[in-house]
């Protein structure tokens, strides 16, 4: 694999830092700003709408600009939006820094994976892809566990100032490592880039994203209080357990990035029917504390090997546009990070337990599932699945697709 893949795994490593940090720093940003834990709560909600509005804005806005130009300006707004957050005097301001930090990021996914794609051979894409994602599960092993104990210790700003360091590095890795003439973005221009958005089956991918990691999120997003409650482990102990989700989503990530290079949507089919297995199988693994680190563990990977299938399958139904597609793609993400938390809260507060947002996971991932086949049914009356066998080997290089355009 080429070594320009690190460049862009070193962004996402920063990117998947600083989106999950303030989680764990919420109530020390509380304390600082004198405010409660729900109003720290808004600076989550304010980073997804920033990656929700930027990723296809930003794609779109920057679809005649050299790729390679565009990577490195995303993470240099992505620098200034981390040093504005560690330098905000107020709860106002830190509110604008957060949605600029998360402006680049769906972009920086989305015009990253066009360039990962386009600088290995097709059938190593879904590999390429997986690699770049890489950063940001180790994030949560490393990054994200490191950046809470520094801002615990040495003050909330801090971890801000050290996610634009990783930012700087970011950039100079990009400079150094990435291809100038693999960089060059096609020239479809604004309506081009928007026009690739209209078809059906680029919306039934999106969709499939938005049930799929939503399924994760209903669950994750209150995997603390199975954790303490049902498993019975100290507030303590949940950060290391949550390592092991890192973990999971590590190897889930490699392993469907290799498997999507054989058969795209048997990795897409499988992966969804093995998350609804293991949400479907929560309650009885949070239920003893031997088996709900399995749980974690098994979660993480089960959802992450569908990430690379589900990218480049967005990417290949807009290929004329598919830095706008994959970051778009990266929005759906978002939604589904707040459609799973809000359907797994709705369980809570209907009193089924504190395991039932795995449940309503488990609904959700077997939704994906239905909107996947339905994905696969237009294609196959569309005449473009072959044995139903679907390949990254389709998704274009930036110079096939100038070539055509």
């Amino acid at each position: 694999m080429p070594l320009a893949l690190l460049a862009l795994a070193v962004g996402a490593f920063g990117i998947g830092t600083t989106e999950f940090v303030m989680m764990g720093l919420l109530p020390d940003v509380a304390d600082d700003l004198h405010i409660s834990i729900p109003s720290a709560g808004h600076l989550v909600s304010a980073y997804a709408l920033g990656v929700v509005i930027g990723a296809p804005l930003l794609a779109a806005v920057t679809a005649r600009m050299a790729r390679r130009k565009v990577l490195v300006g995303l993470m240099a707004l992505f620098v200034v939006g981390n040093a504005l957050s560690a330098f905000a005097p107020d709860q106002h301001l830190l509110l604008a820094a957060r949605f600029l930090s998360g402006l680049p990021h769906g972009a920086f996914f989305g015009v990253g994976a066009v360039v990962a794609t386009g600088m290995v051979a097709p059938e190593r894409k879904a590999r390429a892809v997986s690699l770049m994602f890489l950063g940001l599960t180790i994030a949560n092993i490393a990054g994200v566990p490191a950046a809470t104990l520094m801002g615990q210790h040495f003050g909330w700003r801090s971890t801000f100032l050290a996610v634009s360091v990783i930012g700087l590095a970011a950039i100079a890795s990009l400079v150094a490592l990435l291809p100038r003439d693999d960089a060059q973005a096609p020239v479809v221009g604004l309506r081009g880039e928007l026009a690739a958005l209209k078809s059906l089956p680029v919306w039934l991918a999106l969709g499939t994203t938005v049930a799929g990691f939503g399924a994760l999120f209903s669950a994750y997003s209150y995997i603390t209080p199975m954790l303490t409650d049902s498993a019975g482990y100290a507030d303590s102990s949940v950060t290391l357990l949550l390592a092991l989700f890192g973990v999971g989503a590590t190897l889930g990530n490699l392993l469907g990035g290799r498997l999507a290079d054989r058969s795209m949507r048997g990795t897409l089919f499988g992966g969804l029917a093995s998350l609804a297995a293991v949400l479907l199988l929560f309650p009885l693994l949070m239920s003893t504390a031997w088996s709900a680190p399995l749980a974690v563990l098994l979660l993480g990977t089960a959802s992450f090997v569908t990430s690379s299938p589900l990218l480049l399958m967005v990417m290949e139904k807009a290929s004329s546009a598919p830095s706008l597609a994959s970051s778009a793609n990266q929005a759906a993400f978002n939604l589904a990070n707040a459609g799973g938390a809000w359907i797994g809260g709705l369980t809570l507060a209907a009193g089924f337990g504190v395991t039932s947002p795995a449940l309503a996971g488990a609904a959700l991932a077997v939704l994906g599932i239905g909107v996947a086949a339905v994905a696969y049914g237009v294609d196959r009356r569309g005449g473009s699945v072959g044995g139903g066998r679907l390949v990254a080997a389709h998704v274009p290089r930036p110079a096939e697709t100038a070539a055509r355009h």
